[in-house]
């Protein structure tokens, strides 16, 4: 039943006697009374309960369920528990019923032996959600302990002369009871000579004193035996008694007398055994043996005098034990001054233990939850605790941190419990784990702390993309390689954990895109390489991997992966000049006064390859005489190695090799023929099978390529702005009368010569030398008199001339050319009636004479 109930039940009864008394116990006013105890009794603020000491165990407290209005599904569905303040459970929840009862019997003398009240204190915790319901259980005391003294028997040595009024404290009895069942009389045995009065001391506990009411005659009566009866008020009462004796001394006139009657000291809880306490001083007036005075303890509970000793001889009180706060505040000394003819006196000592901050904070955990996801909002309760300090004042008052600055804060509830929440958002990837301590400190002037450490899991989300170790990776692979073969690997991580860093690799490839020559494994990111490679075809392709993780949902990341091609030696040179192997030599002219270091011709060579398989070299491989010609084994340039002599043979043949610089190398040969020349008249026959050699270039390799390229583009534009013209002159024509010539061609100023003089210039594309070819005149030769009409006439007359004139030896009379006409075939028709033609070297010496 709780505390509350209880004082409403007596005004509920007390309401109901004065209803009855005032109405004649009308049913109605009482009905109407208790609704009203009930909504008073709902309003309060935490449950109060009560229970009698010493009750069997499992005996009922309270229904808890009923009290706060639950159904006692929701108790075990909400995983209700108790929790006793203090290290010791002292009650048991059941959660199927709801009811509270307590686990052993409950002595309210050992839980609370110096409290008028006896309140234990719990806890209900309630979860989903996390409640707290604070309650309280008022032990009641019941009169299950009598009064006793410490000793059966008091002796009191009283003078025969003391004077009636005098007063003597008797040794109080303890009952362990509280309330009105504790001690609460005392009584005398009837007798002629005392009497009893009560008297109560500092801390409430009565006591009592004997009062001489008639004077004492030793003679008549040498001892007195009176019996104190000590009575609590309990129902039925209890009471204990002690003999008291009482001896009759003969005469000592003077009795001690202490300097104060009552000694106040305020002493530590920490002080050491030894250290004094005070020195308590009494004085006699009498001489010898009636004036020397001992001291001691009496009247003094067993309690405090375990604490402290006395000197018999000097009155100096010290610390016997260890004095401690929290289980006595105050201690009282009566103090017995007796002199060598039985004379005594008391004094009191009260004694103040201060308290000192000698009991540090202890930390209870309650809840405490090991793993937090890490997006976990903030504020989340991680765990509940409460603290806890003995001391009283500000050495009981405490504070709670955090050590290290950590993303979680501490959060007061109730009374002496705190929450511990985070304050802020956690990453898994920047720490996994948080060793949390937490510090409760007290206010004392030395403050004491306690250390609770708590270890806090975070787990993991997948709230990071894989990250690859480098935006771009280059890769090389030999062309010529075999299928699938491996040339490296992309590797990239995820900081997450678990199957959320789980990485799988593959290719990304754009709709409608064929199928790339690379392949990637999609656990380990080995990069293959799906079929052979050439790096004339293909010198490198860049193509982008995309890495996911396990999570949900899946994160990815791109890099570039970029796979160069390395170029082997697989391709031979190539001579561009002269003719490569063929079997047809190209063929060049020298003259025979050509100096040493002359140059000839220039070999020209490229390789499909690159770089060092690309690099070429010269060399004769074969010559006809060795020591006149010498070739550049870079340059390619052909030279005289001396001066050509008269007796060096007309005709050289040589071979020429090309080779790379590759592994293994490649190589490719070429045939020059050279043919020296005293005079050119001999040159159709020297160079009839021969083509025409090309003009040297000085030029590096690498810039050949380029200027053939130029080239081409000029020949194509060439030839495109030729075709434009010839199509704009052939409109033109069709447009334009035939010319008309003049009757004497002799007297035309057309020309800068004679039309029997002008000649047709036909220069050769060989490298070192042109013709000039002497043709006949452009102009068709008329003689004189014919008309132009006459057209057969002019026909036969001009095939005549040009008859006569090539068996004369003159071309002059050759027959007009028409635009349709190539100049080379009618070179070569007067070649051939003519029997000679004449070649003009047109080199780059200035001085080579021209001959007819």
């Amino acid at each position: 039943m709780s505390a509350s109930r209880e004082s409403s039940e007596r005004v509920l009864w007390r309401g109901m006697a004065w209803n009855g008394r005032r109405s004649g116990g009308s049913p109605r006013q009482v009905i109407v009374f208790l609704l009203c105890v009930c909504v008073w009794q709902s309003a309060a603020e935490s449950l109060r309960y009560s229970l009698a000491e010493e009750m069997e165990r499992d005996s009922f407290v309270g229904n808890i369920a009923q009290d706060l209005g639950l159904a006692p599904s929701q108790l075990a569905a909400r995983k209700a528990r108790v929790v006793s303040e203090g290290s010791q459970q002292l009650f048991r929840l059941n959660p199927s019923s709801g009811v509270l009862t307590a686990k052993e019997p409950l002595d309210r003398e050992e839980i609370c032996p110096q409290s008028e009240t006896c309140i234990l204190f719990f806890t209900i915790f309630f979860d989903n959600p996390l409640e707290l319901i604070r309650g309280e259980v008022e032990v009641v005391d019941m009169n299950d302990n009598s009064p006793a003294f410490s000793k059966q028997e008091m002796v009191l040595e009283i003078l025969e002369t003391t004077p009636p009024g005098s007063r003597f404290p008797l040794e109080s009895a303890r009952d362990k009871d509280v309330g009105s069942n504790g001690l609460q009389n005392y009584s005398l045995e009837s007798n002629s000579h005392f009497s009893l009065i009560l008297r109560r001391k500092k801390d409430g506990t009565k006591y009592a004193e004997l009062v001489l009411e008639q004077e004492l005659d030793r003679e008549e009566q040498r001892e007195i035996n009176l019996l104190l009866t000590a009575t609590d008020g309990g129902s039925p009462p209890k009471s204990g008694t002690a003999q008291v004796r009482i001896l009759v001394l003969d005469t000592n006139d003077n009795i001690p007398v202490f300097d104060r009657d009552v000694y106040e000291v305020r002493l530590d809880e920490n002080s050491p055994p030894g250290q004094l306490v005070i020195r308590v001083l009494a004085r006699d007036a009498d001489e010898g043996s009636y004036g020397k005075l001992q001291y001691a303890f009496t009247e003094t509970s067993e309690g405090s005098q375990q604490f402290f000793d006395i000197n018999i001889d000097t009155g100096e009180i010290r610390v016997a034990g260890n004095l401690d706060f929290e289980e006595s505040k105050f201690h009282e000394l009566v103090v017995r001054a007796t002199d060598g003819g039985g004379l005594y006196t008391h004094c009191k000592v009260q004694v103040e233990v201060v308290d000192v901050n000698d009991n540090a904070p202890e930390i209870m955990m309650t809840s405490h939850t090991a793993s937090i996801p890490e997006d976990a909002p903030p504020r989340t309760v991680v765990a509940l605790f409460s603290v806890r300090d003995r001391d009283s004042g500000d050495n009981g008052r405490t504070e709670c941190t955090i050590e290290r600055d950590l993303p979680f804060t501490l959060t007061p509830t109730f009374g002496n419990f705190y929450e511990l929440r985070t304050s802020a958002a956690l990453d898994r990837e920047t720490r996994a784990e948080y060793n949390i301590s937490i510090r409760a400190t007290d206010w004392g002037q030395r403050r004491l702390s306690a250390l609770e450490s708590l270890w806090v899991q975070v787990g993991d989300v997948n709230d990071n993309a894989p990250a690859f170790s480098q935006e771009l990776y280059s890769l090389w692979v030999t062309e010529n390689n075999r299928p699938m073969v491996r040339i490296g690997r992309v590797q990239a991580s995820d900081a997450d954990a678990g199957s959320n860093a789980r990485v799988q690799y593959a290719l990304v490839r754009g709709e409608g895109a064929e199928q790339p020559a690379l392949s990637v494994n999609a656990e380990s990111g080995e990069v293959y390489v799906v079929r052979a490679l050439d790096y004339e075809r293909l010198r490198a392709l860049e193509v982008r991997v995309r890495a996911t993780d396990g999570g949900w949902p899946a994160l990815s990341a791109q890099a570039v992966l970029r796979v160069l091609v390395r170029d082997e030696n697989d391709n031979a040179p190539v001579v561009l000049h002269p003719g490569g192997e063929s079997g047809a030599g190209a063929g060049e002219l020298v003259p025979r006064w050509a100096p040493a270091g002359y140059l000839v011709a220039k070999v020209v060579a490229v390789d499909a390859d690159a770089g060092q398989n690309a690099w070429l070299s010269y060399e004769l491989a074969k010559a006809t005489e060795p020591g006149l010609f010498r070739l550049g084994p870079h340059s390619g340039e052909l030279r005289t190695a001396r001066a050509v002599a008269e007796r060096d043979a007309p005709r050289h043949s040589l071979v020429v090799l090309v080779r790379d610089r590759g592994q293994p190398p490649r190589s490719a040969s070429a045939t020059l023929a050279v043919a020296l020349l005293r005079d050119f008249s001999d040159a159709h026959a020297s160079l009839a099978h021969d083509p025409p050699p090309h003009e040297p270039d000085h030029t590096l390799t690498l810039y050949l390529i380029a200027c053939l390229a130029c080239v081409s583009a000029l020949c194509l534009a060439t030839g495109l702005a030729a075709l434009l013209t010839k199509l704009r002159r052939d409109r033109r024509k069709r447009a334009e009368p035939l010319p008309t010539f003049p009757t004497a061609v002799a007297d035309s100023d057309a020309g800068s010569l004679p039309r029997s003089l002008v000649y047709d210039v036909c220069l050769a594309t060989g490298t070192l030398s042109s013709d000039f070819h002497f043709l006949g005149p452009l102009l068709p030769c008329f003689p004189a008199g014919v008309p132009p009409g006459a057209a057969p006439q002019r026909s036969s007359m001009c095939s005549q001339q040009a008859s006569n004139a090539v068996e004369g030896g003159d071309c002059s009379a050759q027959a007009p050319l028409s635009e349709d006409t190539d100049p080379r075939s009618t070179e070569a028709a007067c070649a051939a009636n003519r029997g000679v033609e004449l070649n003009v070297s047109s080199d780059q010496n200035p001085g080579f004479p021209i001959s007819k």
